[in-house]
């Protein structure tokens, strides 16, 4: 994300202007993610985002690379820049990374791939972790120049910290090392102040990729918990039970708006380095392509409980 040009304690600039062209910014800028039963949307989404929008395209259970490589074929012929999810214990062996990466890159247009280890207990074949793919030169030979890996400001529920904190720094400075222009995108989180502490401590480290942080489109609340539970969401699940805890309020609505205007209010500050902002879309695709696209039009106004609302 460009720095937003502003002079620190110019009073002449109204602080609400600031951070709501911070916030409209931050949805420019932002990737989003579908999963291959999303591709029906993929020509409506057309009408919500800008050509060339970074688009990650997940990996479900039992599907196939095919499906991968065919579902970011779809979307580079949309006009976007699919970048496939790679969970790399589920590599058989080093000539499955091969027939991926060059169908990827010469059969569907991609240009950088966003490699995670995956849950699983075992690794299939020779990568247990990210690490062993960086250091194979695999992304290189195949032309690759950019990646993305995960990041954890919460942590991760099965791994210790100090291992996360640990794979973050060596996945960055390999990456770093071979030449790749390098971002870690994050799980997602509710609260925007661990993230931000998070980026601080990751540039104090010494990583200087992009980093960016991933937020939950808007959707229901339940359905909110039921993936952050999933996914392993730390301690800003909080979040989620501010609201009054009867029956009721878990048929209600949730919206990035209060975490998303954290954020940039940070940026407008200029107090932190994060780079960006990531989609996921739990409550549906086009839904949150839609809402990105109104933000991002500056269609909303600042709230006085921290967030904002849409124009409708």
């Amino acid at each position: 994300m460009q720095q937003l040009q502003c002079e620190a304690g110019d009073v002449s600039i109204d602080a609400h202007a600031v951070v709501t062209q911070a916030i409209v910014q931050l949805a420019r800028d932002a990737s989003i993610e579908l999963n291959v039963q999303d591709l029906k949307h993929l020509e409506a989404s057309r009408a919500f985002l800008p050509p060339g929008k970074r688009i990650y395209i997940s990996h479900l259970p039992k599907q196939s690379w095919d499906e991968t490589v065919a579902a970011c074929r779809a979307v580079s012929e949309a006009g976007f820049d699919p970048l496939p999810h790679i969970p790399v214990r589920l590599l058989e062996n080093a000539a499955t990374l091969d027939y991926i990466l060059d169908a990827a890159v010469n059969n569907a247009g991609v240009k950088e791939v966003l490699l995670i280890a995956g849950d699983y207990p075992q690794s299939l074949g020779p990568y247990a972790a990210v690490a062993d793919v960086l250091r194979s030169g695999k992304l290189q030979q195949h032309g690759l120049q950019r990646v993305s890996l995960a990041g954890h400001p919460e942590g991760h529920p099965k791994v210790s910290l100090e291992e996360v904190r640990r794979a973050e720094l060596e996945k960055s400075m390999l990456a770093e090392q071979a030449g790749l222009q390098t971002t870690l995108v994050t799980q997602f989180f509710f609260e925007g102040q661990p993230f931000l502490d998070w980026v601080a401590s990751s540039r104090a480290a010494g990583i200087r990729a992009r980093l960016v942080g991933g937020l939950a489109g808007p959707a229901g609340i339940a359905t909110l918990f039921r993936f952050a539970m999933r996914c392993g969401v730390g301690p800003s699940i909080r979040a989620l039970g501010a609201r009054p805890s009867s029956f009721i309020k878990l048929l209600g609505e949730h919206g990035p708006e209060s975490v998303l205007r954290t954020l940039a209010t940070a940026c407008g500050a200029q107090s932190t380095e994060l780079s960006g902002v990531h989609m996921f879309c739990f409550g549906g695709y086009l839904r949150t392509c839609e809402w990105l696209h109104h933000v991002a039009h500056g269609r909303f106004t600042l709230d006085e409980s921290g967030g904002f609302k849409l124009d409708r």
